[in-house]
């Protein structure tokens, strides 16, 4: 029996994201100076580093839990979508997803954000496109977007830490690559 690379694009992004967190716990400041999206009037468009946090900032993670809730989904999630729509559409999807996510929050809010939870729920709705065929919305679709999306509707209005936005955006980038994409079998 051997151990298989199956799914290149989740893992190096799970892989790429651990090593970012150990290497912020060896150099203090790493996430924040080059692995977080500044929030709105922080954004340098002189910067090269700027640019670069639109796609890194879902890289960094403020500490291990924060890591392991996002990838307990992405190692869920990616495989699955891996076979759907290939290694390189993923990698695409969440490249997309984190320059829509970066750019918004640079736009829209005061503080600055970190982490995949954009990504899972890109992935998340994703998800519920799978079995899609043209001309027809799922329902499971539907009661995603209901339960997921609302919930984080109705949490926007707490006060916490977590970038309810970020979450809305992802998920509907996913299901707007849902749609536009379906599923190759």
């Amino acid at each position: 029996m051997t151990i298989k690379y199956n799914a290149p694009t989740t893992l190096t992004f799970t892989f790429v994201c651990g090593a970012v967190l150990l290497l912020d716990a060896l150099l203090p400041g790493l996430v924040e100076n080059w692995f977080s999206v500044p929030g709105r009037g922080g954004f340098d468009a002189g910067s090269f580093r700027d640019y670069l946090r639109l796609f890194t900032h879902v890289m960094g993670h403020a500490d291990l839990n924060h890591f392991l809730s996002n990838f307990s989904f992405i190692l869920l999630l990616g495989p699955i979508l891996e076979t759907n729509y290939g290694s390189g559409g993923l990698l695409i999807m969440t490249a997309i997803t984190a320059v829509v996510t970066g750019l918004l929050n640079i736009l829209m809010f005061p503080t600055g954000l970190m982490g995949a939870s954009g990504i899972v729920f890109m992935m998340i709705l994703l998800s519920s496109f799978t079995n899609f065929n043209k001309g027809e919305v799922p329902l499971t679709f539907i009661l995603v977007l209901v339960l997921y999306l609302g919930r984080e509707v109705v949490n926007a209005f707490t006060a916490n830490n977590i970038s309810e936005f970020g979450h809305i955006i992802g998920g509907l980038c996913g299901s707007i690559f849902g749609y536009l994409k379906p599923a190759r079998r």
